[in-house]
């Protein structure tokens, strides 16, 4: 995606990396939308830390970064022993794995790297082949985001009223993204529609990532509170939603995304709005056969209790990395705790259609359909 920094026009990727270095390139999403950084991982565990401690997040963006660490831990391996070499392999990609339990991105990622290390008869050559691995990944993390567009852009009509949740943008993927890919390719085409980005709590990455994304884009957009969703649609406000997925099961056609996903299937069924979920095809899970065992990562209650912004200056009022520090403010009752669930599913009888590089499909027909969308046995 192209970016304005500091008045400079630039492409950049969310996640890349620096062979010279062995390091991960990842944009800091936590200070985003008053900051625009690129930080370096020096090892695979500050990786998994970075997944973990969400300074990347999204399907496809943790996806790529695991494949990219599982890579970076390989090549620090020193010695010829294959066995050894191996255990070495299987404590990283054991590390990047528990990192974050709910998407299947960064498994299916990490299982095709290793699938392509096998190839080698040596440990130099695995190494090559797992950077090589990790960064086809990502190249078809972004034509998956591009194919996903193209077939998504022919269900929004100008004049249309869209919204979203979360942030399954560029940002959550290594480009372009999945629940605005079909955004992006509709403007492209001309055609003129307004987004309403829910605000997404606890960690508002609607209000604070997809926003600034569609303001970069100059797509027409409201941030609306996550509750405002169901006054809009009575009003007939909405006319299509798009989400993402962290997880899609193959066998039923379940979604599992961002906390809230669930309400906002429950309302556009009420109301007869189409509602779709976008997702590559390393999102789907072909194992799991109910999303009743898809686990579900329960996030510290100081995101619910709270909420991180940056400091406004004293004499100018407006918020920005120049003008105040990041600063975490308690919002709750101060003997409160929290529940913060990070996801829910969605069953498909819910879900109009799921949004794949490859078509639009009936969630039900997912799995009779398994051949196109990439299953092998």
């Amino acid at each position: 995606m192209n970016v304005n920094v500091r008045g400079r026009i630039r492409h950049y990727r969310t996640v890349t990396f620096n062979p010279a270095r062995n390091e991960v390139l990842l944009i800091e999403q936590r200070l985003l939308p008053h900051e625009f950084k690129i930080i370096a991982t020096k090892n695979f565990r500050e990786t998994a830390t970075a997944i973990h401690d969400m300074i990347v997040r999204g399907a496809g963006a943790i996806g790529a970064t695991a494949a990219y660490g599982l890579a970076q831990g390989a090549l620090v391996f020193r010695g010829q022993d294959l066995t050894r070499f191996r255990r070495h392999v299987d404590a990283v990609y054991q590390t990047l794995k528990a990192a974050r339990p709910t998407a299947v991105d960064p498994v299916n990622a990490m299982n095709g790297v290793r699938a392509a290390m096998r190839a080698g008869k040596t440990v130099e050559q695995q190494q090559k082949l797992a950077l090589a691995a990790a960064g086809e990944f990502a190249n078809e993390d972004v034509a998956h985001c591009e194919a996903i567009g193209r077939h998504g852009a022919k269900l929004i009509r100008s004049g249309m009223k869209i919204l979203t949740h979360c942030n399954a943008g560029w940002l959550a993927f290594v480009d372009v993204g999945t629940a605005t890919a079909p955004i992006y390719a509709a403007q492209a085409q001309g055609k003129k529609f307004h987004v309403f980005c829910d605000e997404t709590r606890p960690r508002s990455q609607g209000a604070t990532l997809t926003a600034w994304e569609l303001a970069q884009q100059k797509i027409p957009h409201e941030i609306i509170a996550d509750n405002a969703a169901g006054h809009l649609m009575q009003r007939g406000e909405i006319d299509l939603v798009i989400v993402g997925s962290d997880r899609t099961l193959g066998r039923t056609g379940e979604v599992a995304n961002k906390i809230g996903t669930y309400t906002k299937a429950v309302l556009a069924k009420r109301h007869g709005i189409p509602f779709y979920a976008a997702i590559p095809l390393s999102t789907i899970d072909w194992r799991l056969k109910s999303g009743s065992d898809i686990p579900i990562e329960e996030r510290q209650d100081n995101e619910v209790l709270g909420a991180w912004g940056v400091e406004s200056s004293p004499k100018t009022k407006v918020p920005g990395p120049k003008s105040g520090r990041r600063i975490y403010v308690r919002v709750a009752n101060p003997t409160s705790r929290a529940r913060n669930p990070g996801f829910d599913v969605t069953p498909p009888e819910l879900i109009t259609g799921i949004l794949t590089p490859v078509g639009i499909f009936k969630p039900q027909d997912i799995w009779n359909r398994r051949r196109e969308l990439g299953f092998s046995d």
